[in-house]
C-alpha cells in the first residue's frame, strides 16, 4: 500500500552540526600537521568537491598522498588524520532533539535518509552518529539527490514527499520537480542557511523553522493533511 507521506531528510547541518565538525578536523590538523599541509589538504578539498559536487574527505586524503609521492616532498603524517575522521564521535554532535524529530515523522509516514555524500565516509558518519539505525536502515546515499527523484519514488513511493534541508537551492530544485507533490522545510542552521547571498537566490520553503528540534512539536498531520488529501483527489480522478 502505497503511503500517503514519506519524510525525507537531510543529514548535514539539518541532523547533524557538520560545520562544527570541519572546524574541530581544522584545528586537529593545524595543531597536528602544521598551517601548510593544513592549507594543502583543504585546497585539494575544495578542488574536489567542485569536481564531484560533494565533500569527500577521505578522497582528499588519497589525492593529497598521491601528490606528495609524486612531489617526493613532505611528510605523510597527515595521513593519520583518517583515524581522526572514522573514529570521529558523530552521536555527539547531532542537534538537540534530532532523534525526537525522526520519532515525530514516523508516526506519519516512513522516514528516509537523503543525503550526498561518499560511499564510504558518509555511511560511516550515519552509522556512528545512530542515524542509520534510526530510520531503520532507510538510507539514500547520491550525488546531486536533487537529481535521483525517479530512485526515491521507485524505492519510497508516495503520495506526497516532505523534504528538510538547510540548503534552499536542493529544496527549490526538488520542488521543481515534485511541485506541490513536495512539502519543504527549510531549518535555519549551518553556514548556507545563514548567507544572505544564498538565501537572496531562491525562493522561500513552505516552512522555515530555526532549529532541527521544532518539528518535534509542530503538528505536522494538520500541516500536511490538506496536502495529503489533494494528492488523493488528484489520484481518484487520474
Amino acid at each position: 500500500m502505497t503511503p500517503d507521506v514519506v519524510f525525507l531528510l537531510d543529514v548535514d547541518n539539518t541532523l547533524l552540526d557538520n560545520d562544527r565538525v570541519i572546524a574541530e578536523l581544522r584545528q586537529h590538523l593545524e595543531a597536528q600537521f602544521g598551517p601548510a599541509r593544513s592549507a594543502h589538504y583543504w585546497s585539494i578539498f575544495e578542488t574536489l568537491r567542485r569536481e564531484l559536487g560533494y565533500a569527500d574527505y577521505l578522497g582528499a586524503l588519497q589525492r593529497y598522498r598521491d601528490e606528495v609521492e609524486r612531489d617526493g616532498a613532505g611528510d605523510h603524517r597527515l595521513l593519520m588524520m583518517s583515524g581522526f575522521l572514522v573514529d570521529y564521535p558523530f552521536a555527539e554532535r547531532l542537534y538537540p532533539r534530532a532523534f525526537e524529530v525522526i520519532a515525530r515523522c514516523e508516526r506519519i509516514g516512513p522516514t528516509v535518509i537523503l543525503t550526498d555524500g561518499d560511499v564510504v565516509f558518509q555511511p560511516r558518519k550515519l552509522q556512528r552518529s545512530g542515524l542509520w539505525e534510526a530510520v531503520q536502515g532507510r538510507v539514500l546515499i547520491c550525488v546531486h539527490k536533487e537529481q535521483r527523484l525517479a530512485a526515491v519514488e521507485r524505492m519510497f513511493p508516495a503520495r506526497h514527499y516532505v523534504m528538510v534541508d538547510d540548503k534552499l537551492r536542493i529544496l527549490a530544485a526538488m520542488k521543481a520537480v515534485w511541485q506541490q507533490r513536495l512539502t519543504t522545510i527549510f531549518p535555519r542552521q549551518g553556514h548556507y542557511a545563514r548567507d544572505p547571498a544564498v538565501l537572496a537566490g531562491y525562493p522561500s520553503a513552505d516552512l522555515a523553522i530555526e532549529h532541527i528540534g521544532e518539528l518535534a512539536d509542530i503538528d505536522l498531520a494538520a500541516l500536511l493533511e490538506p496536502r495529503i488529501g489533494a494528492a488523493r483527489a488528484n489520484e481518484e480522478s487520474g
